[in-house]
């Protein structure tokens, strides 16, 4: 009987705990489109014969850093390296698809591609984007290093074809390979 009297306690506690949580005042804090300061992201697949649209990347300010939001759809399913690059621009070059969009952004010259979290590395280094087995991509990724989302602005997005193993070893910038989509942040 007394198990049964704690466990009743247990179950009342966790569903006040989560009514709680459930508050629409405590939920606005994480809702993208709610939020006070936010940046939208429009992210197109790039070809070489011309982009196309597959979403979006919401980023808002949280107290634990910039969250960014994806709702994509379109993109080939596994984890993708995702990264803030150093220039506005995601035009191709001779050299590929997204080039003009330089490097990760690195604006202390750390000139190491590491975890999100590490602040040695690039300040563009961002936790991999992960692509469901339907093309989509919602899971949110939180970037420590970012305190707002002002500092996106100027840059651009992209998602590259391959992971992150967020070390320049064995291949460089986490070996993440080719650029596979790419938004500008204004």
């Amino acid at each position: 009987m007394k198990n049964a009297l704690k466990t009743l306690a247990l179950c009342s506690a966790l569903a006040a705990s989560t009514a709680a949580l459930a508050d629409a005042d405590q939920t606005k804090l994480y809702d993208p489109m709610t939020a006070k300061e936010k940046v939208v992201i429009n992210i197109d697949l790039l070809g070489k014969d011309g982009n196309t649209a597959v979403g979006r990347v919401v980023a808002v300010n949280t107290p634990f850093g910039v969250a960014l939001y994806p709702n994509l759809k379109g993109l080939t399913p596994g984890m993708h390296g995702f990264h803030v690059h150093q220039n506005p621009d995601c035009g191709m070059t001779d050299d590929g698809l997204g080039m003009k969009a330089g490097g990760h952004w690195d604006p202390e010259k750390k000139g190491v591609h590491s975890f999100p979290w590490d602040k040695n590395g690039h300040k563009g280094d961002l936790p991999g984007l992960f692509v469901a087995a339907d093309g989509t991509a919602v899971t949110p990724v939180l970037a420590p290093k970012l305190k707002s989302v002002n500092e996106l602005k100027g840059h651009s997005l992209m998602i590259h074809v391959g992971g992150d193993n967020y070390h320049d070893h064995p291949a460089k910038l986490g070996g993440g390979g080719a650029r596979m989509a790419c938004g500008i942040i204004k």
